[in-house]
């Protein structure tokens, strides 16, 4: 059987989106129709003010009444278009997921009928004893922690420039364990824009980091092997598995922290972000495998790059400059057999689709062998309206028995979507990072004017 080394790819973003100005809205005082207070700041404060509060990393407060009132027009602007909550998986004509997803920050649409009925009547504020109780979502605390994790050293974070580092995190293991639970927690909400954590079962990392136990890492760990562990993003809850699963971390086992700082031209105060961990007492019935699909080449049994619209010299990664909405594809099919054993079923409890600034669409679909029990031949297991800012992983709302399955034979395809013109916003701010003034041609590869088409499932497995 083939076996291929593949790269982790870790989840990369840059700034906030900026948010654009807009008329103030006048003060019509109490009204019939919603009101700040009574209808308004509930929805804020369960879908926004994580990250739109004092001390936290967006650049204004959506808390208190008279500021809210001058943005009445842009927040519903931002919301309409489905901008605001940031959440990038769509249904589609051609992609519509069985289940729904976990921790879902889309709002309803009786949500959006009231916040624009509200900006529409001229953002009144009704009576302050209305407002809601309680703070801003945020992710809740493990039921316990086992063990805590920090980097050596805090990190400053500074420029104009976000930066992606890796943090080498030693959890001293003398015998292999299953984490139920995870947990990443910031350490300075004003800069930290997300993070990852990666297991490094080999301890390659160990190489790539420098005195203070850290290294940059833009658009990959730089290992062969690791497995996906937890991720966070404002609000973002912790990674809690079923009672009957877990994640294998074997014995001597490095793990990595991956940080996305926005900084936006400061000099923030110190970073520790820790990671929190709460082991299995033994083995769970499933284990959590990381899948990734992202071989970049064309291999001989026809997996791995497929042919593309603008290829010019054979089968290619490469978006020509210009182009609108150029696709790759990349495929992966699954063996029948592992090590003289027929491969287990696999069961989706996540995916997550990963690009740079290019990409504006990504796609995974699976086709099977055959339909089997609630699985239908050919089924889309994710597609998202691309943005950096906001890359995320996307949870299943569904039992593990219930949960999509794969098995041996099974075709997965990644389709991802780019636009290299000067039309797409993430492009024309990368170019000017590079001191260039329109698109060149884009290749395969980590920095920042390469590009990636990258699926990641992540699996529950029988031990």
């Amino acid at each position: 059987m083939r076996t291929i080394a593949l790269t982790a790819i870790v989840i990369v973003s840059t700034a906030l989106p900026l948010i654009g100005c807009s008329s103030e809205p006048s003060d019509a005082g109490t009204a019939a129709g919603p009101t700040f207070h009574k209808d308004v700041a509930p929805i804020l404060q369960k879908h926004c003010q994580s990250c739109h509060s004092p001390g936290q990393i967006a650049s204004f407060s959506l808390i208190e009444y008279e500021q809210v009132k001058n943005l009445a027009g842009l927040i519903v602007m931002r919301t309409q278009d489905g901008t605001m909550p940031p959440w990038g998986a769509i249904d589609t004509d051609e992609c519509t997921p069985r289940f729904g997803w976990q921790h879902d920050s889309r709002l309803s649409d009786a949500e959006l009928a009231t916040l624009e009925a509200w900006g529409n009547a001229g953002a009144p504020e009704g009576d302050p004893k209305d407002a809601p109780a309680g703070e801003p979502t945020k992710g809740v605390d493990l039921a316990r922690v086992d063990l805590t994790l920090q980097p050596k050293k805090p990190f400053v974070a500074s420029g104009e420039q976000d930066q992606l580092i890796c943090f080498v995190l030693d959890p001293e293991l003398t015998e292999d364990v299953y984490v139920s639970a995870s947990k990443i927690v910031p350490g300075n909400l004003k800069v930290d824009h997300h993070g990852v954590v990666f297991v490094d079962p080999e301890g390659e990392s160990l190489a790539l980091a420098n005195a203070d136990g850290y290294y940059e890492c833009f658009g990959s760990l730089g290992l062969e092997k690791s497995r996906f562990l937890t991720p966070w993003v404002p609000g973002a809850q912790p990674t809690v598995f079923p009672s009957n699963a877990g994640a294998f971390v074997p014995a001597g086992s490095k793990l990595v922290l991956q940080m996305h700082y926005h900084a936006a031209g400061t000099t923030a105060d110190p970073d520790s972000t820790k990671v929190e961990l709460q082991f299995h007492p033994g083995v769970p019935e499933y284990r959590a495998e990381f899948l990734p699909v992202a071989v970049p080449v064309p291999l001989p049994d026809g997996d791995g790059l497929q042919p593309g619209p603008d290829d010019a010299n054979g089968i290619e990664f490469r978006i020509p400059a210009g182009a609108k909405a150029h696709t790759e594809m990349v495929r992966l099919t699954l063996p029948s057999e592992v090590g003289g054993q027929p491969l287990p079923e696999m069961k989706v409890y996540s995916v997550m689709n990963h690009m740079h600034y290019v990409g504006v669409d990504g796609k995974i679909t699976v086709r099977r062998a055959a339909a089997q029990g609630s699985d239908p031949a050919n089924e889309c297991l994710l597609q998202t309206k691309w943005d950096f800012n906001w890359q995320q992983t996307y949870t299943y709302d569904a039992t593990i028995e219930n949960l999509p399955t794969l098995r041996g034979g099974d075709i997965i395809d990644v389709r991802c979507t780019y636009d290299n013109t000067l039309d797409n916003p993430f492009l024309k701010r990368a170019l000017i990072e590079q001191h260039l003034t329109s698109p060149q041609d884009v290749t395969y590869g980590e920095t920042t004017l390469d590009e990636m088409c990258v699926g990641i499932l992540n699996t529950f497995v029988k031990n």
